[in-house]
């Protein structure tokens, strides 16, 4: 059975767009929102790309045995959250959100995401 609803990524105060994404390939499995403004096909790609260099930061720091909860990157006016998946964590769940967004409550609502998901 596969489940990879992320519709419930919608109900984050702020929301912007949010995607499933395969860090192997940079390829998106799933997405809500986005549009013409916000690219999730480009965001999937460059965030892989995210995901890589802090797996590879933390092979020469000597943390390889340690694992990414989660990527928070704090722009001027937007949040971006990376999430790999416990279970999964070649896959990841990402959300952009505006800056007015509660961090506390965008990271709850994106892990209750990663728990309904099923691979």
């Amino acid at each position: 059975m596969m489940s990879t609803d992320i519709s419930a990524l919608r109900s984050i105060d702020g929301f912007i767009g949010g995607c499933l994404v395969d860090s192997g390939s940079g390829l998106m499995l799933a997405s809500e929102g986005g549009g013409k403004d916000f690219d999730l096909d480009i965001a999937a790609a460059a965030n892989t790309e995210v995901i890589k260099a802090k797996l590879s930061a933390m092979e020469a720091l000597g943390l390889g045995g340690d694992a990414i909860e989660d990527i928070l990157i704090t722009l001027s006016s937007q949040v971006h959250l990376i999430r790999p998946l416990a279970k999964t964590p070649t896959i990841f769940l990402y959300a952009a959100l505006e800056k007015k967004a509660n961090l506390g409550m965008a990271r709850i609502k994106v892990k209750a995401v990663e728990q309904s998901l099923e691979f």
